[in-house]
């Protein structure tokens, strides 16, 4: 039996929760998610709690079962809470600014790098060095945050660039300068 999947999902006061057939619909304080399931797993809800059960143990359904609980679990948690993500610039001259719903990026290349902010997904910048994106749909606020972090990765050498809050850039030590 999974360990991830057969451990309950409990449903915080304010969060509704509505399963029709495959299709499960999250409300909450923070918003409204609406997600497909694999019709053949069961998902069922109790007074104050969801489950995941699986028909058989062939791989797929075995498969399916992890992984339909956690993305049962990151709704939930969006509904309620949210999720946010932190980026921190690091070099000289960089910074971000917000411009309107644009997210600007001076890091370094001869232009600024402008991104428009993605539908369910609000970006702030409270200082110039950092950046927060945060949203209800945790796979919309991680992929947003991984195309912000790809316009310039932290490099090894100086630990110049965009890296996420409380990452550890493996630093690499430079040329030695003893040539003979």
């Amino acid at each position: 039996m999974s360990r991830i999947g057969r451990l309950p999902i409990a449903i915080p006061a304010g969060v509704d929760v509505d399963i029709d057939g495959s299709a499960v619909t999250v409300k909450g304080p923070k918003g409204t998610l609406t997600r497909q399931f694999d019709p053949s797993i069961i998902i069922e809800r109790s007074e104050a709690a969801l489950s995941v059960k699986r028909p058989s143990d062939e791989p797929r359904a075995r498969a399916m079962h992890g992984l339909t609980r956690s993305l049962l679990a990151n709704m939930v948690t969006g509904a309620h809470e949210g999720f946010s993500k932190t980026l921190e610039i690091n070099g000289t001259g960089y910074r971000a600014q917000k411009q309107g719903s644009q997210l600007v990026l001076t890091v370094g290349y001869s232009h600024q790098v402008v991104m428009d902010e993605r539908e369910g997904v609000t970006v702030e910048v409270p200082a110039p060095n950092r950046i927060v994106i945060s949203g209800i749909d945790k796979q919309r606020v991680g992929q947003f945050a991984a195309e912000v972090r790809e316009k310039r990765p932290p490099e090894p050498y100086k630990g110049k660039g965009i890296k996420y809050a409380g990452e550890v850039i493996r630093r690499k030590e430079g040329k030695t300068g003893k040539g003979k």
